[in-house]
């Protein structure tokens, strides 16, 4: 890990991704139903897990443990847990995109369900199974009802992010961070205060502004691996590395995916409010940015001094 200078307005620190800094996932855990004929010919199942999450698939009947067999689990699983109508699944490391390890589970019943288990999803920015609820007979009470309550969370989720959009149209803060991620910092009122670039796994330059009772920060990023995609997995700001201390703010990007050697700029977009405490005092934020494996890989310090009045 490479410590930058302290700079007056703000402290960058260009982190190379370590396990201690792993992200929240809460937000990315998903419970599923899967109904899965019973078809010798059916297609494997994917599960998809990440490490430091515990997945827990779930059966309609009790699991038979002896003919029970995870294929390639050594060195990348803690040992499964087999009992009752469940099958636990816990990783040792986050799995390569291209590994998939079978995993082949049969009911007491003799009815057998094969799965690949993988590496996390990479649609909707890669979500993570917590629990996945199998069933054979889609028509079952139990399938019905578990599939009503995948499609009410579907749709509070949607209804959730359809008002934050309605929010976000009418934001100044937006406004600003989306012309500053088109690079056109000349239409705002922020000035650049501090510049920093940095050249570890990833080519990056990062510009802190100052603004009148707002700052900002402008992450241009290129990717310098080798035949490997970089996605943006989310970003978080607050007093401490606490998630109870979360701060909002607004933030904008043109591309949330980097293939190798294409570039893209991050803009996140702060209000004085969000430096404000409990007691109206002023308190310097930290703005951190993950990747898709979970880790971080920038952290900006967003010094109070920036707001201007």
């Amino acid at each position: 890990m490479r410590v930058l200078p302290l700079l007056r307005y703000g402290l960058l620190l260009v982190l190379i991704a370590s396990p201690s800094l792993a992200r929240e996932v809460s937000d990315k855990l998903t419970i599923r139903t899967l109904k899965v004929p019973a078809h010798p010919a059916q297609e494997a199942s994917s599960i998809y897990v990440s490490w430091q999450v515990v997945t827990a698939l779930r059966f309609e009947a009790e699991v038979d443990p002896a003919r029970t067999r995870f294929l390639g689990w050594e060195g990348r699983f803690e040992a499964p847990l087999i009992g009752g109508k469940k099958v636990i699944l816990e990783p040792l490391r986050e799995l390569d995109s291209g590994e998939a390890l079978p995993l082949l589970v049969t009911l007491v019943d003799g009815t057998e369900f094969t799965f690949l288990v993988r590496a996390k999803s990479q649609e909707r920015w890669g979500w993570i199974d917590y629990q996945v609820n199998v069933f054979k007979d889609p028509d079952s009470y139990d399938a019905v009802l578990s599939s009503l309550y995948d499609s009410l969370g579907r749709e509070r989720k949607l209804s959730e992010e359809n008002e934050r959009f309605k929010k976000e149209e009418n934001s100044v803060d937006h406004a600003y961070a989306t012309l500053l991620a088109n690079g056109q910092v000349k239409k705002t009122p922020f000035r650049r205060a501090k510049f920093w670039r940095s050249n570890e796994d990833m080519d990056m330059v990062v510009e802190v502004f100052s603004g009148p009772e707002k700052a900002a920060a402008v992450i241009h990023l290129t990717n310098t691996y080798h035949g490997q995609s970089w996605r943006f997995d989310g970003a978080y700001l607050t007093r401490d590395f606490s998630s109870d201390t979360a701060r909002p703010f607004a933030l904008r990007m043109n591309r949330s995916v980097l293939a190798s050697g294409q570039s893209g700029r991050i803009a996140v977009v702060v209000d004085k409010s969000a430096f404000e405490d409990k007691d109206g005092q002023l308190a310097d934020l930290a703005l951190q940015i993950f990747r898709d494996d979970g880790l971080l890989q920038v952290f900006v310090a967003m010094d109070h001094t920036l707001l201007r009045q």
